[in-house]
C-alpha cells in the first residue's frame, strides 16, 4: 500500500493489530518529499496482500454504482462514518469515498460518476483490480445511546447514512430517517431502511413520498419531534441548509464533509476546513479530524469555495477522457 503523509498520523490509521514496517526516500513529488511505503504484516509477520479486486457491481440509478471490494484490512476494521481513498489507475486521481457497508473481506461503496476519475471507476467490471484503497481513514462516527436520533441523507448520501443508522438503531436509539433525490428513480437503497422507527422519502418531483426537498421534510418533522442528535449527508448544500436549520432550534447535527483530498493522512492539507464557534476559529483536517463535524460551526462558505477551485481542471479532464473512451451517456 502505498501511503503519503506523516508518520505520527499514518499510523493512527492502522489497527494495532498490525505490525507496520516503514521505508522512507527523499523525493521530489508535487505535494510531498516524502514518499512512504508501508508493508503490512500480520502477528504471525506473514505479508498480507489487499487485491482490491471488485467482486460485485450493481447499478442504482443513472451513472449512480454500487460496488463491493475485496480488501481485508478494510472489510475487517472500518466502522461507520470511515472513509477510503480509491486510485483507478497508476496515474489516477486519488478519490475519497465513504464506506457504506462492510462483510467479511469485502467492503462497499456507492459511486456517482460526476468527474473523469469517478466516471472511469464507474466503467470499471467485476473482477478488475483497483491501483490503489488506502483506508480505513478518518475517525468514525460517535454512536451511543442518544435518545431521539434524526438522520437525513440527500443522493450518494444516502449510502453514507446507512450504516450511520443502523449502528445507532443497535445502540438502542429511536431512529427517525430521511432520505431524498431528485425523482424516484435517483431514490437509491429505500429498501434498506426499514429497520428506521420512522421513514420519510421526499423527492423534488413528488414522485415518491413528501413532494419537496430532505431540507423541507426535515422542517416538517423538527416541528412534532424533538431529537437528541441528527446526522446529514449529501450535497454541500443540503448539508449547509441542514445545519442552518439545526442551529435555529440548537440541535448538534454531524455532516461529512465531501473535501478535495489528495493523501488522506493530514499531510498536503488540501482538505483544511475553518471550524468556527462563539470562542474560537480553528483549521481543521477532513482526513484527520474528520470527516464528520458538528455543522453548526463549519464555516460553509469557505468550504464550498474550495470546493469549485478546481472546476475548470476538472471539466478539461473529463472532456479528454471522453475523447479517449468515446460516449458515456450509458453509464
Amino acid at each position: 500500500m502505498m501511503f503519503i503523509g506523516r508518520p505520527s498520523r499514518l499510523l493512527k490509521t492502522i489497527s494495532s493489530s498490525f505490525v507496520v514496517k516503514a521505508i522512507y526516500r527523499t523525493e521530489e513529488l508535487q505535494v510531498s518529499r516524502y514518499l512512504m511505503l508501508f508493508y503490512v504484516f500480520d502477528q504471525k509477520g506473514v505479508w498480507m496482500m489487499y487485491p482490491n479486486k471488485i467482486v460485485s457491481k450493481k447499478r442504482l440509478a443513472k451513472s449512480t454504482y454500487e460496488f463491493w471490494i475485496e480488501n481485508a484490512l478494510v472489510g475487517s476494521h472500518a466502522r461507520p462514518g470511515q472513509f477510503v481513498v480509491v486510485r483507478v489507475s497508476e496515474k489516477g486521481e486519488r478519490i475519497p469515498l465513504t464506506i457504506a457497508e462492510t462483510k467479511g473481506d469485502l467492503f462497499r461503496i456507492v459511486v456517482k460518476a460526476i468527474g473523469k476519475s469517478t466516471y472511469e471507476l464507474c466503467t470499471k467490471s467485476v473482477d478488475d483490480i483497483l491501483a490503489d484503497v488506502v483506508g480505513p481513514l478518518g475517525k468514525p462516527s460517535e454512536i451511543k445511546q442518544y435518545g431521539n436520533v434524526l438522520v437525513i441523507g440527500g443522493g450518494v448520501g444516502i449510502a453514507v447514512i446507512l450504516p450511520i443508522a443502523k449502528a445507532l438503531k443497535k445502540a438502542g436509539n429511536n431512529i427517525t430517517v430521511i432520505i431524498g433525490a431528485k425523482t424516484l428513480d435517483e431514490l437509491i437503497l429505500k429498501d434498506e431502511f426499514m429497520f428506521a422507527d420512522k421513514l420519510v422519502m421526499a423527492t423534488d418531483d413528488g414522485s415518491s413520498g413528501y413532494k419537496g426537498t430532505v431540507i423541507d421534510a426535515m422542517k416538517e418533522q423538527i416541528k412534532t419531534q424533538k431529537y437528541d442528535v441528527a446526522w446529514a449527508v449529501g450535497p454541500a448544500i443540503m448539508m449547509k441548509l441542514a445545519s442552518n436549520v439545526a442551529n435555529e432550534i440548537n440541535l448538534p447535527l454531524w455532516v461529512s464533509l465531501n473535501s478535495i483530498m489528495i493523501d488522506g493522512t493530514g499531510m498536503c492539507g488540501g482538505c483544511r476546513t475553518l471550524v468556527k464557534t462563539q470562542e474560537s476559529e480553528e483549521i481543521k483536517y477532513v482526513c484527520v479530524d474528520g470527516p464528520e463535524f458538528d455543522g453548526r460551526y463549519v464555516d460553509w462558505d469557505s468550504f464550498m469555495k474550495r470546493l469549485e477551485q478546481y472546476r475548470e481542471q476538472e471539466r478539461l479532464a473529463l472532456e479528454n477522457f471522453i475523447k479517449q473512451v468515446g460516449d458515456l451517456s450509458w453509464l
